[in-house]
């Protein structure tokens, strides 16, 4: 089934429904050349899009005092804010939502629909006066947030040629640093104005509004490329009946659901792959939200600290990840699991770096003026070997899954390492709990906890990552088709589905408890 798609941007564009071969399936005279401009132009939006949307994620970090002060609010709501209140539903949603987004081809309308959501919620944070009021207005943003990485990553996969799909996703990617760089100077800015932090949150959803209007008048449903793995169409008997007419199209679409979560059970690599990369994002969660706070505690007299620091964070941060993305497309025809080995190797280095971040003070014999230029050459080395995997190794995952439902399988992946990694604020709020975020001890737990708790994630992350290596060659191998997952890779599946459902509502149960106590 195919539809013209009219009045667009380029009329002679073709959308791919769920039961459409692939673009590099389809012969020379079936496909439809993405002009270069809209490449660009689309990338553009779509970075813009994910920039706004991590936001004020960077604007809590950096305010994390004065936030807790204007809502009256202790360590572990700070927690609560930054971690499971939000991951929860971003992990939970993200699943139906991409489903909706592939079974309908309406991949566009859905990011707009969920840029539109998101942005309102970030407007109520903007005018929230308490605890609750705050945790509702990012919960509500969560639900609109969930898929759009998923939706990025899949509809950037099908813009860009396959070849260049890494470099795509690492300037998607740009926005995370591009965001915590200029978060900086604003919250440098608003510090010397003494303007407060929900203005901030009020603006930034004002654009996100602007974005998502946008976002649907310009950019149009791209044909699907093929996997990486061989492709055998999706057939059961079932749908071999519809020739007569006797199977609904919303039947035919909850098949197809099943038939794509087989396939991602009967992966090798796949659990590993999205366990190792939650570990990973655990590390770097926990550095986002704690290093900026602590930092600023053990520099308070450097002048334009939280400037110097946003500004090594973007432009480090930028060229890393967009190397890592250039490298790796010009490996892809020699091997395609480069972006493994990156990620891997790069956060097992970055770890000795995060720990001289740390004791940068320590190593300085107390002086600060000298202990700003150990940080400030430990952090971009931190970064630079720390930050080249984001877009190469999410072009890579999408690439593992069928076409057809790529967008839902990366769902599934995201949520997997999205549960894991929310856990990091958590479990951090929880550790200094009952400390004054002004006191000296303080600054003391903090310290430990960050030159403990983020080493020792990327290292399991990078072994990981390894292991998964000969796992991911096997599943290159692999057709894509319907088999039936074996016995013992169900039940693994729903052992690992439990244990971390119950973490997850243990660390959540905890926290509530002890705000309550």
């Amino acid at each position: 089934m195919k539809q013209e798609l009219k009045n667009g941007i380029f009329a002679d564009v073709v959308l791919a429904a769920p039961d459409v071969t692939p673009e590099d399936d389809l012969p020379p005279s079936a496909k439809t050349a993405i002009p270069l401009w809209f490449r660009v132009v689309a990338l553009a939006l779509l970075l813009a899009n994910y920039f706004v949307a991590q936001y004020d994620k960077f604007i809590l970090s950096y305010f994390q005092t004065e936030v807790l002060a204007d809502l009256h609010i202790s360590s572990e709501d700070y927690g609560i804010l930054s971690g499971y209140a939000t991951g929860i539903v971003y992990a939970l949603l993200a699943i139906p939502v991409a489903y909706l987004a592939d079974s309908t081809q309406r991949r566009i309308w859905i990011l707009m629909i969920c840029t539109l959501w998101w942005s309102i919620c970030v407007i109520f944070q903007g005018l929230s006066h308490n605890f609750w009021q705050i945790l509702l207005a990012r919960i509500g943003m969560g639900i609109g947030q969930s898929a759009v990485e998923a939706l990025s990553i899949s509809l950037i996969s099908d813009y860009m040629r396959k070849e260049w799909v890494l470099f795509g996703n690492s300037v998607l990617y740009v926005g995370v640093y591009v965001g915590e760089a200029i978060s900086s100077q604003i919250a440098n800015a608003f510090k010397k104005t003494n303007t407060p932090w929900n203005s901030a949150l009020k603006a930034i959803g004002i654009v996100g509004l602007v974005i998502a209007v946008v976002i649907r008048i310009v950019l149009r449903e791209p044909l699907r490329q093929s996997a990486l793995v061989d492709r055998v169409a999706f057939q059961t008997k079932i749908e071999e009946k519809d020739e007569a007419g006797n199977i609904s199209e919303k039947r035919l679409r909850w098949i197809r659901l099943k038939e794509s979560f087989i396939y991602v059970v009967r992966m090798k690599s796949f659990w590993l792959l999205s366990v190792s990369s939650g570990f990973r994002q655990l590390g770097g969660n926990v550095f986002g939200y704690y290093m900026p706070s602590y930092l600023q505690l053990l520099y308070p007299d450097i002048d334009n600290f939280i400037s110097n620091y946003g500004i090594i964070v973007g432009v480090v941060g930028t060229v890393a990840v967009l190397a890592g993305g250039l490298f790796c497309s010009f490996m892809w025809t020699r091997t395609v699991l480069m972006p493994v080995y990156i990620t891997a190797i790069g956060g097992m280095i970055s770890s000795v770096f995060v720990i001289l971040m740390v004791f940068s003070q320590n190593i300085a014999s107390g002086s600060e003026i000298k202990g700003a230029k150990v940080l400030y050459a430990t952090m971009s080395l931190a970064y630079i070997t720390a930050e080249l995997w984001l877009g190469a190794l999410a072009t890579l995952v999408v690439f593992l899954f069928p076409p057809e439902y790529k967008t839902f399988a990366y769902a599934i992946y995201q949520s997997i390492y999205v549960l894991i990694y929310s856990a990091g604020p958590q479990i951090i709020g929880l550790a200094i709990e009952d400390v004054d975020p002004t006191s000296a001890a303080y600054l003391v737990r903090v310290r430990i906890v960050l030159a403990v708790f983020i080493p020792v994630s990327y290292w399991l992350a990078g072994i990981g990552f390894l292991f998964c290596i000969p796992l991911i060659r096997q599943d290159l191998r692999r057709t894509i088709a319907a088999d039936k997952a074996s016995q013992r890779r169900v039940w693994g599946l729903w052992a690992g589905a439990g244990f971390l459902g119950c973490l997850t509502i243990g660390l959540f149960v905890s926290s509530l408890t002890n705000k309550n106590s």
